[in-house]
């Protein structure tokens, strides 16, 4: 199978394309990644009823088939396209149902696409999102993600070595931020404190790992609170191999904060209890989130006791895949 079978509208928002990326790596063919870039008219492109290329960033010459300058010929200038589009945020949609229209590509789209959802072969979206009226909707938990046993396991044969020392239970810290402007230092200082204390009363260590909203004085709050236990912090953007992978492959118990819907969904692929902290931080769609994540034991709130349950590792991207199989011949 041919890998211009399969493309991937690439998002900047490494957050939002993610999610069409791991559908695609799940169906376990070969796929192209179209990066996108937008402009101005990203927002007013979505209202065009059979898509649109007009908020695509561009420089230089265009096709003259409708393909703005700059868009590489090889890719919407073509003759022959994808059999399966996977696109991911808003701003990607009138992309997607472009392509479908020029190309006659069976097209999924991961979040709510927003006017035409009606016009996509199959839309991804949380169970408790409103259906959109006239949409074949697949509902899933969380969000479709890149975290898989395999990963995990080859995370964890690469970072034992380096993290073997601390002593067990490992307690995975995952801290985002605020949804605007930087996360605050005393949230983030008494956050580091209570895990540390967890991890410390259980004998055992925690593997810290901020993000890009945490800024800088949060980022050492963190750090001042978690000085009570043995733990390693890794500072957003800091040189050398980001451990993220690694932490949540040697977990023993992942606290995240309630931010992060990315986040929450990675912890929730692995085999590790997960505690959602810091529920002032979540806006209306991470509370829905979580309420439906408690609902169905896939995490829960932090409290005192980080001792483990049976559940089942998160992989929506697989469930997605295998309906998709269902529905469009890759093969």
């Amino acid at each position: 199978m041919s890998g211009e079978q399969v493309w991937v509208l690439d998002d900047p928002r490494v957050g939002t394309a993610v999610q069409a990326i791991a559908i695609a790596e799940r169906l376990g063919v070969p796929f192209r990644r179209i990066p996108l870039s937008w402009n101005w008219m990203a927002h007013v492109a979505g209202l065009a009823p059979r898509g649109s290329l007009l908020g695509l960033s561009s420089v230089g010459r265009g096709t003259g088939e409708g393909v703005p300058a700059g868009m590489p010929m090889d890719v919407f200038g073509q003759e022959k396209g994808p059999v399966l589009t996977l696109s991911s945020g808003s701003r990607s949609a009138a992309v997607a149902l472009w392509v479908k229209q020029r190309f006659g590509s069976f097209a999924v789209h991961c979040m709510r696409p927003g006017f035409q959802a009606g016009a996509f072969d199959l839309l991804v979206l949380p169970r408790h999102d409103r259906r959109p009226l006239g949409a074949r909707v697949v509902e899933v938990l969380g969000a479709p993600n890149r975290v898989t046993s395999l990963g995990l396991r080859r995370a964890k044969f690469a970072w034992s070595e380096r993290l073997g020392h601390l002593p067990q239970p490992r307690v995975a810290l995952l801290v985002g931020g605020a949804a605007r402007g930087d996360l605050s230092p005393a949230l983030a200082h008494d956050l580091g404190r209570r895990v540390a204390r967890l991890a410390a009363s259980l004998g055992g260590s925690v593997l810290a790992t901020t993000s890009r909203r945490t800024g800088h004085e949060a980022t050492e709050a963190l750090a001042s609170g978690l000085g009570s236990a043995m733990h390693v912090l890794f500072r957003w953007g800091e040189p050398g191999d980001n451990p993220y992978l690694g932490f949540l492959a040697l977990a023993d118990a992942i606290v995240v904060t309630a931010d992060s819907v990315s986040m929450i969904s990675e912890a929730c692929a692995t085999s590790a209890p997960v505690f959602i902290a810091a529920p002032q931080l979540a806006g209306p769609r991470q509370r829905r989130l979580m309420a439906s994540l408690f609902e169905d034991d896939q995490a829960r709130p932090l409290g005192r006791d980080l001792s483990p349950w049976d559940r089942t590792p998160l992989d929506e991207a697989s469930l997605v895949a295998g309906q998709i199989r269902r529905l469009c011949p890759l093969e």
